[in-house]
């Protein structure tokens, strides 16, 4: 069943007001300026040619403050775009599965739905370009799960499952020159950029969800490059150690799902690691 059918069916029903409206409010707030258009998700009418040679960490981020921010026409032609919108759902769920298990509940229930109105749908013509069967029910229906009150063990099943669909999904990424590892390696950069993104804004928020989705970030980009270190070190050491670095600090900023108190990581040496990571893969 095709996305936007799906959306207008959760819409008769209800849930496609609540994903689409600010009562899933964790990934929306704080909102950004009107000026930084980055935070949506611009969805082209055709596709669009992409230099496969540009800057992919710009491409995966332009104009975003650590939520969205994904260039819909450049998934299209470019991997390192199109598999940092799947790590953006990966780092939901992997943040919703550890809230889940400290109580937070309705924020978990939240994040489980969020990447299927805020990067998924708009994502929907680009995986039907690669042959990707729609796996949005994973999330819906884990989102409820949570709120039915499954256990533990069966939430991280279920978070296994959209996972693996996540994974299975990066298969169909677009071809390029680019290697593997250095594709994986550019995620991971988008990935920590954003969750640095999101602790500086935590520091001026009294939002949790904030806090969360960039711990999120920070998982999705540990994940992202656990899967391909070796590879990565092997073709460029250097943007590796920069990327251990990171990931390093934050490691603390981000030592749970739960928000600290006080937060009292450095964000000026977090935004510093993370343009060390995109200037080590520049070279």
């Amino acid at each position: 069943m095709a996305f936007d059918t799906k959306l207008k069916q959760w819409t008769s029903l209800g849930l496609g007001t609540v994903l689409m409206t600010g009562a899933l409010a964790g990934c929306s707030e704080p909102a950004a300026p009107a000026d930084e258009a980055g935070t949506e998700i611009a969805q082209p009418e055709t596709p669009a040619e992409v230099d496969p040679t540009a800057e992919a960490n710009t491409l995966a981020t332009e104009g975003g403050e650590g939520e969205g921010g994904v260039t819909i026409d450049a998934a299209y032609t470019d991997p390192v775009v199109y598999k940092a919108a799947l790590a953006i759902a990966a780092a939901h769920v992997l943040a919703a599965r550890d809230a889940y298990a400290k109580g937070e509940t309705t924020a978990a229930a939240e994040m489980y739905a969020h990447p299927v109105s805020e990067v998924l749908f708009d994502m929907e013509p680009v995986f039907a370009a690669q042959g990707v069967a729609d796996f949005t029910d994973l999330f819906t229906d884990t989102s409820a799960a949570v709120f039915a009150g499954e256990s533990q063990e069966q939430i991280n099943a279920r978070t296994d499952a959209i996972l693996a669909a996540l994974d299975k999904a990066a298969e169909s990424a677009p071809a390029t020159d680019m290697s593997d590892a250095m594709v994986s390696a550019h995620v991971a950069s988008d990935q920590i950029d954003r969750a640095s993104d999101m602790y500086r804004l935590s520091l001026d928020s009294d939002f949790y969800e904030t806090y969360l989705d960039g711990y999120g970030f920070y998982q999705a980009a540990e994940r992202a490059f656990t899967q391909a270190e070796s590879d990565i070190t092997a073709e460029n050491s250097d943007a590796a150690e920069s990327i251990r670095a990171a990931l390093g600090l934050l490691a603390e900023a981000y030592p749970t799902a739960l928000r600290p108190d006080p937060m009292d990581a450095d964000a000026a040496a977090l935004a510093v690691a993370a343009s060390e990571v995109q200037l080590a893969l520049s070279q």
